[in-house]
């Protein structure tokens, strides 16, 4: 018994006389996705006897628009819901926006500046008004998006990462985790935006290969007893004006250079100040000189080197990337400057080895592109190590599977070799840290209330820290923030863990591990059991899609151009897990062509079938009467176990692409064609021919349907309402939530297949042969077939060996003592095929043409020996000019031999 249509209109019986003669995508797909969303059908089916299929989606910037990043994920995600949703799970996809710090705060900033003004003017409360006017205007634009896309989410348990409920949960969490001794308030380097002012995540850092200059510089030794002569140990470096900040060089202890002067000081050149030289496992000995200069204020890696060797911090480039007081004369000037400066300076004092060209990853800030500087601040951190451990042993031990397997490694890697993380943020846009600080005793209060009194010595006079936390803060909870948490609600208790993270492998260290952190230390358990990383989306010359290249690709336009299956088919085809992907428009092409053969196709079967009764059979129900029914249930039940198989294991590219084979080869282009022969029969032919043309059609459209849910409920909708007027009797009101197909061992068929298969093979020969004899496509030739012990199974095919090849009706033989004379011969298997030449074509004329063709082609040959063996020609002409009429020559030799071969076998 089906769900109660709410949907009168679109449950009433069709005539096949409705059926419009093309599929257009844009009368189908809104149409759809609102009955879908408006039915109720995206919202989880309580089934206490399965376990929940749950997906967060990753939500995506209130800012953005729909990219093709989001449409992979979207497809990806959306292809496994509607999977899982068809097979009886109870199915939630919750969807959500994420507040993007800086990328929000920049936008409306933008703004602003449009209007002769800026936050600082207006404040800090009107600015944050002013962002949430923005947000409330464009939040809506992306979740539509996602609706053309035909994201199957559960819109009514929508998400944004600052709404009530998930600024509760990160208060929550800033609050016990500082309780515990996991968040700390310090001084540590960290990337700085000199244009945001803000600190900024690793992921917020775009590193790009940037030509630049990798100058030596000696450093005077200062001289020990005994030495008369100055000895100087050199550097490399990309930053020049950081050697103002230098307070120590540093060499590797097994670098047998530098043995001898480890622990000596060293002159630091045009500041004078004495630095010592020490000895770190962290240099390389193989880059530059092997010694490097440490600035430990300036760069990640001489900070660590600094705190182990207690080497001074100078800061000489402040945090508005122009020189402070600490680089002496060079105070003030921007940091390019003072670079050049520094430079021209130390080749005045001959302290200039050379300088060389080098490639610098440079990195820039994500969102304004400014070059990001390496500064020591105070900021918020939380302690990493503790909470890695447990995220290291769940997928150490197996609880939490990655797809492909091969990211395992560097899942493992960087959580082994993980820093501590900074939350804090120099922006107004964000959840405001939960900490305020009392101007009257100095000491500070977090809390996860607000604060009006201080808890140390009671004054009033307290203010909140100015800044907020980093956006990755609120988004590492996601999977179970979104379902309530803090609060013990019914979706927490019932929808966690969910099951699959799917997103982009370039953020499996800044969301994915971390959300596997977070879920084990605030819920005791995973947070998914399967991490699923798909690649990038590249241009069709496989480069990375920028703006500045001008290869930006519009999933909208593209959906608009073409519908949004060929676009989703596309891209769930053209991927495989973890590895990137090349989007060629040709593909969407043949995709676009692929949602028109099921239309076609299933438009044939339903006109043709629509006078014969008997609604959609189940695969349990058909009565197979021929080979051709037997094969076509044995491979359609052997698709329906590969596409389960290839699903469950991820392998969603190669389960599509077998879908495509067999719905566009061997039922379009066999089984429909064959049908049109057994419609000719008998009755009971035309009935069970019927039903297996229904049932077949019926089965791929349920295991194309996550995939190209559009076309497929249209024509599933189509199908059951031309064929079947009872909708009591239909498998579900609609095919989002049809059952998904079900294998039969007993329905695999070895023998049908191996047997059809030598039929289409004999059919495939003959085809071939006459479009290589230019037959015509309405002529009939005769056959000849020596078919061994097969004979009774051929007999049974002729008719359609007639109809597919276009033959007369073959001639069988078990055995054949002699080759007809003048006849074609082919091997198909274990099967002879003779096709006499007169009945293809007038062998007279053919013979004729062949002499005329065959003299042509020695004529050019011998043109093309002449010109080769003339040695001005040879030794003159450019090599490539010779190697090319070489090229030429071997082809029209072989072209000779092709034609002559061809006229002897015609001339008997």
């Amino acid at each position: 018994m089906i769900e109660q249509d709410k949907h009168n209109e679109i449950a009433q019986p069709l005539s096949v006389a409705d059926l419009p003669k093309a599929y257009e995508p844009g009368s189908v797909e809104a149409k759809w996705y609102r009955f879908w969303e408006e039915g109720g059908y995206f919202k989880p089916r309580p089934n206490p006897a399965r376990k929940p299929f749950v997906i967060s989606m990753p939500p995506p910037n209130v800012t953005g628009a729909l990219h093709l990043g989001h449409a992979i994920t979207a497809t990806v995600e959306d292809s496994l819901i509607r999977y899982h949703r068809m097979k009886g799970d109870e199915t939630l996809w919750v969807p959500g926006e994420d507040h993007a710090g800086i990328a929000t705060q920049t936008v409306v900033e933008r703004l602003l500046a449009r209007e002769g003004t800026d936050r600082h003017k207006i404040g800090r409360e009107a600015f944050i008004e002013r962002v949430w006017q923005w947000v409330h205007q464009y939040k809506s634009r992306i979740q539509d998006q996602h609706r053309r896309l035909g994201a199957s989410a559960d819109w009514s348990r929508e998400r944004f990462t600052l709404d009530e409920g998930l600024s509760k949960a990160v208060r929550e969490v800033f609050v016990r985790l500082y309780e515990e001794g996991l968040i700390y308030r310090g001084e540590r380097i960290i990337n700085w935006c000199p244009r945001c002012m803000s600190a900024i995540s690793d992921l917020e850092v775009n590193h790009v290969e940037t030509p630049g200059k990798l100058t030596y510089v000696r450093y005077p030794l200062k001289p020990v007893e005994g030495e008369t002569e100055t000895k100087y140990i050199s550097v490399a470096t990309t930053r020049p004006e950081t050697i103002l900040g230098d307070t120590g060089v540093a060499v590797n202890p097994k670098d047998p250079r530098y043995k001898d002067i480890v622990g000596r000081l060293a002159i630091l050149p045009l500041i004078g100040r004495e630095i010592p030289i020490v000895a770190d496992e962290a240099v390389d000995a193989s880059f530059g000189t092997g010694a490097v200069k440490v600035t430990p204020a300036h760069d990640p890696t001489d900070f660590e080197i600094g705190l182990r060797h207690h080497l001074p911090q100078i800061q000489v480039i402040g945090f508005d990337a122009k020189m402070t007081p600490e680089a002496g004369v060079y105070a003030g000037q921007d940091r390019y400057e003072a670079r050049k400066n520094v430079v021209a300076d130390l080749e005045k004092q001959g302290l200039v080895v050379k300088v060389e060209d080098y490639t610098v990853p440079l990195g820039h800030c994500q969102r304004c592109d400014t070059v990001i500087e390496p500064l020591i601040s105070k900021q918020w951190f939380v302690k990493m190590m503790p909470l890695a451990t447990p995220a290291l042993a769940a997928v150490n031990y197996g609880l939490i599977k990655i797809v492909p397997e091969r990211f395992t490694k560097t899942y493992v890697e960087w959580l082994e070799n993980i820093h501590d993380w900074t939350i804090s943020r120099q922006l107004w846009w964000g959840h405001r840290i939960p900490v305020w600080y009392c101007d009257t005793c100095g000491e500070m209060t977090v809390s996860r209330e607000d604060v009006t009194t201080c808890s140390h010595c009671g004054s009033e006079a307290v203010h909140q820290d100015e800044d907020v936390l980093d956006t990755w803060f609120s988004s590492w909870l996601w999977p179970f923030s979104t379902l309530g948490w803090p609060e013990k609600t019914t979706d927490l208790q019932r929808y966690y863990p969910t099951s699959v993270m799917e997103t982009g492998y370039d953020i499996i260290f800044f969301w994915v591990a971390r959300m596997v952190m977070s879920g084990i230390h605030f819920m005791g358990t995973i947070p998914f059991d399967t991490i699923y990383l798909h690649g990038l989306v590249r241009d069709a010359k496989g480069e990375k899609m920028s703006k500045s290249k001008n290869n930006v690709v519009d999933p909208l336009e593209i959906m608009d151009k073409y519908g949004t299956d060929a676009l989703r088919f596309t891209l769930a085809t053209s991927s495989t897990p973890g590895n990137d992907m090349k989007l060629i428009e040709e593909r969407i092409v043949g995709n676009r062509n692929f949602a028109n053969k099921i239309w076609n196709a299933s438009r044939f079967v339903l006109m043709t079938t629509a006078e014969v009764g008997g609604g959609v059979p189940t695969l349990q129900e058909v009565q197979p009467r021929t080979l051709a029914d037997r094969w076509i249930l044995s491979r359609l039940n052997g698709l329906i176990q590969n596409v389960t198989r290839l699903i469950d294991d991820f392998q969603l590219g190669e389960a599509g692409r077998q879908i495509n084979d067999f719905f566009w080869s061997d039922y379009c282009d066999w089984y429909v064609e064959i049908a049109k022969v057994q419609m000719q029969g008998d009755e009971e032919a035309r009935k069970s021919t019927t039903g297996i043309l229904r049932a077949v059609l019926d089965q791929s459209l349920r295991l194309l349907h996550p995939f190209m849910p559009f076309v497929t409920e249209e024509v599933w909708q189509y199908l059951y309402r031309t064929s079947e007027p009872d909708t009591r009797l239909w498998p579900a009101s609609a095919l989002i939530i049809a059952p998904w197909p079900q294998a039969d061992i007993r329905e695999q068929d070895e023998q049908a297949e191996q047997e059809f298969a030598l039929v289409q093979e004999v059919i495939t020969r003959i085809r071939d042969a006459r479009n290589q004899m230019n037959v015509e496509s309405a002529r009939r030739i005769p056959a000849l077939l020596v078919v061994g012990d097969a004979i009774n199974m051929f007999e049974e095919q002729t008719p359609l060996i007639e109809f597919l090849a276009r033959t007369e009706k073959p001639q069988l033989y078990h055995t054949l003592d002699q080759k007809p004379e003048q006849a074609m011969s082919l091997l198909a298997g274990n099967v002879e095929i003779y096709l006499p030449l007169a009945g293809m074509l007038d062998i007279g004329k053919e013979l004729e043409r062949l002499d005329k063709e065959i003299a042509q082609a020695q004529q050019e040959v011998g043109r093309l020996q002449g010109k080769l063996a003339n040695q001005n020609f040879v030794t003159r002409a450019k090599p490539e000019v010779v190697e090319k009429e070489r090229e030429k020559l071997a082809a029209q030799e072989e072209r000779v031999a092709r034609l002559q071969a061809r006229r002897s076998e015609l001339a008997g």
